[in-house]
């Protein structure tokens, strides 16, 4: 028999009955019943009850071993009862009868229980993770990861993608987040950088000639935490294809997502290939985001000219002064009490709007504040706009078309969520298309890049150079699923006289570009194919299909919202020595008085 176990604490079934086994595995739980004491045992794989009697000597060993110490126990596998098999875990119909037990390593008092998922104060988790991995949902969690990536990795190499690998140490990249810098010691005062992406050594790829690259990539970005953004580092799906049109890129990523979401989907429904395409422009006003969720029905509507003119004067004024006005559709809330529009009203508020008009329909009428200011042909033109009628509502956004297009999304929202509209159970996909190349800086009133400054415009130099830039689309696009991005992407722009143009529309000469992207100007004077790709990030895509709001609870070890590993006490201080190798000076900030 081996040393430490002839199976695992997941694979006992009633055929093993009446055999020997050996396991091993943690303390999970003990429950003493006087005469009888039980052990329910876990490794990586499963749970095991194991069962002593009080008068077997492994009984008094047993009883001392605290939760989560290492033991070896052996025994013979017993059928339960019928009135005590647990149907809820796999080996639930057998236990193991104890002869003997070794104990592998004693546990120390736990500063958190691992046997429950009960919440707890996340520096405790953090600074504990090893622990925490070990409660049940974590490590589902990242077990699901893993298989995961292993699903794309092989849905790739399938699709006739190669895997290559990027350099880590990189130069610092003028564009995006902070970079993180690593000093050199044998070039004083010179830093490398840790790459934000592959970006620019996956299209020197696709220069050199390799047609399909991807790549399961650690990117690394200096930036403040969010529930779906990692302070420090995260992976992606970055992949790139040459000799392809903006279509054949989603042609090849949409299976291999699809694929992977239905792989993972346990029940939930999956958009099928292709996914809609919406534009840029139609997504901002219909959902009031570029990262809409098509999981809610609702959409808004334009009815600027309904309150043109209007006695309305709040609205009306606006109108005048360039505001538009959107219209957010609530099906069947004429119903709702009162305190639901104050609600309503007062959250408007806590967003740092004005307040949320709305109208209630009913009696082929409107009624509200703002209907009493309203003539009912304005009423009715509202009604077949937003294809409402009795027992709806109606709420407005008014402001100029940026912040009321970014309102009217958040309203909207909330409406799908307080009305139950946004169902579960559901993966929506969408391609977010035709970016617009170039946005106005209102502080500034320059022109600035709106997306990526390295992606094809549409219609190539031709329009770069008789359009308003501000009517320029790129070929650019996002991929979103239920409300979150999961990658921008882009076909590149793989010309370096569209290249200087584009950048110098956005006020850059050309000594700019090729001081800061000299390497890849050089590059595409050398004969580049047409190019694109893109990079959905996987712990998104994890957190998806766990249905975890917070990206902490798909990474393994990650970092606290300061940037900060609590197991491993990173950032640290450096000895003063090795400062001097590397040839560095530390000024710190002066401490701030209270």
């Amino acid at each position: 028999m081996h040393q430490y176990r002839t199976h695992t604490c997941g694979e006992l079934r009633v055929e093993h009955a009446g055999a020997p086994v050996r396991l091993s595995g943690w303390v999970h739980r003990t429950r003493d019943h006087g005469n009888l004491m039980f052990v329910d045992l876990r490794d990586h794989y499963g749970v095991t009850q194991c069962v002593v009697d009080i008068s077997s000597p492994v009984f008094a060993q047993i009883e001392n071993v605290g939760n989560e110490s290492v033991i070896t126990v052996t025994g013979k596998v017993s059928r339960r009862t019928a009135d005590t098999v647990n149907p809820n875990i796999p080996t639930g119909a057998v236990e193991l009868r104890l002869e003997a037990v070794a104990v592998q390593s004693v546990a120390a008092p736990l500063p958190m229980p691992v046997n429950q998922d009960a919440g707890y104060p996340e520096d405790i988790r953090l600074r504990y993770r090893f622990l925490d991995l070990r409660r049940e949902e974590l490590h589902r969690n990242i077990m699901l990861r893993a298989q995961v990536i292993a699903s794309i990795r092989r849905r790739m190499i399938e699709a006739g993608f190669t895997e290559f690998q990027t350099p880590i140490l990189t130069s610092s990249s003028p564009e995006g987040a902070r970079d993180f810098l690593v000093p050199s010691r044998l070039h004083p005062g010179k830093f490398y950088a840790l790459p934000q992406a592959p970006q620019q050594f996956k299209q020197l790829l696709m220069i050199a000639g390799f047609d399909r690259y991807f790549q399961i990539a650690p990117c690394f970005r200096d930036e403040d935490a969010r529930a779906d953004r990692s302070p420090g580092e995260f992976y992606q799906l970055d992949f790139e294809m040459s000799f392809v049109t903006q279509e054949d890129v989603f042609n090849a990523l949409e299976p291999v997502i699809a694929g992977v979401f239905e792989e993972f989907a346990n029940g939930r429904s999956v958009t099928k290939p292709p996914f809609p395409r919406i534009p840029h422009d139609e997504a901002m006003l219909k959902y009031g985001s570029d990262k809409p969720d098509l999981r809610n029905p609702l959409v808004i509507t334009d009815v600027t000219e309904a309150f043109r003119g209007s006695n309305f004067g709040i609205f009306a004024r606006a109108i005048e002064g360039g505001s538009v006005v959107r219209a957010i559709p609530a099906p069947g809330a004429a119903k709702q009490p009162r305190s639901f529009y104050d609600k309503l009203n007062d959250w408007a508020r806590e967003q740092g709007a004005a307040g949320l008009g709305y109208i209630v329909l009913e009696g082929g009428e409107g009624k509200g504040p703002i209907a009493r200011n309203l003539e009912p042909e304005r009423i009715k033109a509202i009604r077949g706009a937003t294809g409402l009628g009795d027992g709806d509502a109606v709420f407005f956004a008014c402001d100029k078309p940026g912040a009321a297009a970014v309102f009217a999304g958040t309203v909207r929202q909330r409406l799908g969520n307080d009305l139950g509209l946004i169902g579960p159970g559901q993966f929506k996909f969408c391609w977010i298309v035709d970016y617009p190349m170039y946005e106005l800086d209102e502080q500034t009133g320059k022109i600035e890049f709106s997306h990526n400054p390295f992606s094809m415009p549409q219609g190539g130099l031709a329009a770069l150079e008789s359009k308003d830039p501000l009517e320029i689309k790129a070929y650019q696009y996002d991929i979103v699923c239920n409300g979150v991005e999961l990658s921008s992407g882009a076909i590149r722009n793989h010309l370096p006289e569209i290249m200087y143009k584009a950048f110098e529309i956005a006020g850059y000469g050309k000594e700019v570009v090729e001081a800061r992207f000299g390497g890849m100007i050089n590059a595409l004077k050398f004969g580049a194919p047409p190019h694109g790709g893109s990079a959905p990030g996987i712990d998104r895509i994890v957190m998806l299909l766990a249905e975890e709001p917070n990206i902490r609870e798909v990474v393994a070890f990650p970092m606290n919202q300061q940037a900060m590993d609590l197991m491993m006490g990173a950032p640290s201080d450096v000895e003063p020595e090795r400062l001097r190798d590397l040839h560095i000076h530390v000024s710190l900030p002066p401490e701030k008085k209270e």
